[in-house]
């Protein structure tokens, strides 16, 4: 990897970091690839989010041309996304009836209380939150998410109505009594789309399949009236390009859009950094990600003054520009020029696409994210994480999206405080080899050295595992029989650090040690450690040694000098 990616500012920033005459064909070339993934997932999101086409077209020109102008990242792609579209649904259908130009107003102001609180996010330099969010509490809660649209896209695909608005076993129970009423038509365009999608992408990959049935299907609908078989269709969309604008609305709204946009902001940032990350790593490039928390923020406040609605990131299309062979964020520069072109000259042409296209598109795209791979690995690899994963994914699918961001934030620090009050703590054995290395013993009872015990605790010490560590300690004396036991050094290698509550548990122990005419000391201090024992007074009386070898090589020698056997 190189220097770059270790340090973002080891080079200036470019106005298009990667762009080069031998690449821009190809660039272009992507541009027209992700427009054709774009434009037909966007108009599906907005509709999940109980919005107008457009605001998921203009979420495609103002919005993404900022954030592609302002990102470090060379590939991520920022959209409204499945996950977030059904929360943007579920936290404003309480508060307006979707479909309405109140509830539109309020997704103009959810977004742009989002795009603040990216902006202090990237002033305090807190990307480091989105470590908060683990691999588990991500895959249940927008499994849940994803769940929870799925439902609706089956609805649509069987021509059964049902209110989008409602709780997933409200509107479970709508689709079971709506059944007699499926619509055959709606059927078997949302199953030919599927298949065509899928078997195409086996074969041609690099076709953009969900535009192709897209264009067939409203084809077929222009040509045989399949609106008069009772097939749904998009319907009227408003012509004409973005307009700035401005939510109008009382604080007490803007105050109550305040949790959701927070839940908003946590997940984009939490998918958003992650893949960032990862793809720089990936390309060799350098990533900063309080930047691009800020173009997240300049992202959301432009969707919210030009009648989008809130901005996350895309992984799958951040992975089909990978496999595309882009390298810049040419494609969305692209991508807003042709989407602003359309809005102005071709409304016309969407007004005819069959919903049933629509739900097929969304389906094959959130599929993937109910994670059924992921939960299988996790029954496998860890049971507690996969508890996790799975109360996270009933309370975002059962309880809403908020309630599962609430809960997701809560497992994390229970997962964090479980796994540092448990930390391994070894009895290490020199194995009798001077330049060997110092392992872990094999039993339980066994000393380091003859008469000395040095105990390896592997995390700070602090409130959650201080009790661990006098346990520890005192364990290990008692099980290596006390008569046996003349010194006991802790080796300090992996203490970061000692809390107030740690260091009287270190306090006690020492005491503990000391009361029955033991020594105590450190071993491989670090600097700013020894700079804690100093304070907290742990480091009177005791000896700190450099090395686990120098504290057996030196204690070893002073009870040779008191004949073998001594007390100290």
């Amino acid at each position: 990897m190189s220097e770059d990616v270790l340090n973002p500012e080891a080079r200036p920033r470019l106005l298009l970091p990667g762009l080069t005459m031998h690449n821009v064909g190809r660039e272009l070339l992507a541009g027209v690839t992700l427009l054709a993934i774009a434009v037909p997932v966007n108009i599906g999101y907005s509709q999940i989010a109980g919005l107008p086409a457009t605001a998921g077209l203009y979420a495609l020109i103002v919005p993404a041309a900022i954030w592609a102008l302002l990102v470090s990242s060379r590939q991520l792609v920022a959209s409204p996304d499945a996950a977030a579209s059904a929360l943007v649904a579920s936290s404003l259908g309480g508060l307006a009836v979707a479909g309405g130009k109140d509830y539109a107003t309020l997704a103009l102001a959810q977004a742009i209380i989002g795009g603040v609180m990216f902006f202090a996010c990237a002033f305090f330099k807190l990307g480091f939150l989105a470590n908060f969010l683990s691999k588990p509490i991500l895959t249940g809660f927008v499994g849940g998410l994803a769940l929870d649209i799925l439902l609706d896209q089956v609805a649509k695909m069987l021509g059964v109505k049902i209110h989008s608005g409602e709780e997933f076993l409200v509107k479970l129970g709508e689709l079971f009594t709506g059944l007699p009423t499926v619509n055959p038509w709606s059927v078997l365009i949302s199953v030919s789309s599927i298949a065509i999608i899928l078997l195409g992408r086996r074969w041609l990959a690099r076709v953009p399949w969900a535009l192709v049935v897209l264009v067939l299907w409203t084809i077929l609908d222009v040509s045989a009236g399949l609106e008069n078989q009772g097939v749904a269709v998009l319907g009227t969309i408003q012509a004409g390009p973005p307009k700035l604008t401005w939510p109008i609305i009382d604080w007490s709204m803007w105050l109550a859009l305040i949790p959701s946009a927070a839940a908003l902001t946590v997940v984009a940032m939490g998918e958003g950094l992650l893949v960032s990350r990862a793809y720089g790593a990936k390309r060799d490039y350098p990533v900063n990600l309080n930047r691009d928390l800020f173009a997240f923020g300049a992202a959301n406040v432009a969707a919210g003054a030009s009648g989008a609605f809130t901005m996350g990131s895309s992984t799958s299309r951040t992975a089909a520009m990978d496999q595309a062979g882009s390298r810049t964020q040419v494609p969305a520069l692209v991508t807003a020029v042709i989407t602003l072109l359309l809005v102005i000259f071709g409304t016309g042409l969407l007004e005819h696409i069959p919903s049933p296209v629509i739900g097929a598109i969304i389906t094959v795209a959130v599929v993937p994210l109910l994670g059924f791979g992921e939960f299988a690995a996790l029954w496998r690899l860890r049971k507690f994480e996969f508890a996790v994963a799975a109360v996270c994914f009933l309370t975002s699918l059962l309880l809403g999206p908020i309630q599962g961001i609430l809960i997701a934030f809560v497992l994390a620090l229970v997962n964090l405080a479980k796994s540092a009050a448990d930390p391994a703590v070894d009895v290490l054995n020199a194995q009798g080899v001077p330049q060997g290395s110092i392992l872990p013993v094999q039993e339980r009872g066994e000393v380091t050295a003859p008469g000395i015990l040095v105990i390896r605790f592997a995390a700070r010490v602090f409130f959650a595992n201080a009790s661990a560590f006098k346990d520890a300690v005192e364990g290990a004396v008692l099980a290596a029989a006390p008569a046996e036991v003349r010194h006991v050094v802790i080796d300090c290698e992996a203490i970061g650090d000692i809390d107030v509550t740690g260091a009287d548990a270190v306090a006690a122990t020492k005491q503990w040690v000391l009361e029955r005419g033991l020594s105590f000391g450190y071993c491989r201090v670090r600097p700013d450690l020894a700079r804690v024992l100093s304070e907290f007074g742990l480091d009177a009386g005791s000896t700190i040694y450099g090395t686990t070898r120098d504290a057996i090589a030196r204690l070893s020698a002073a009870d040779a000098a008191q004949g073998g056997g001594a007390q100290p």
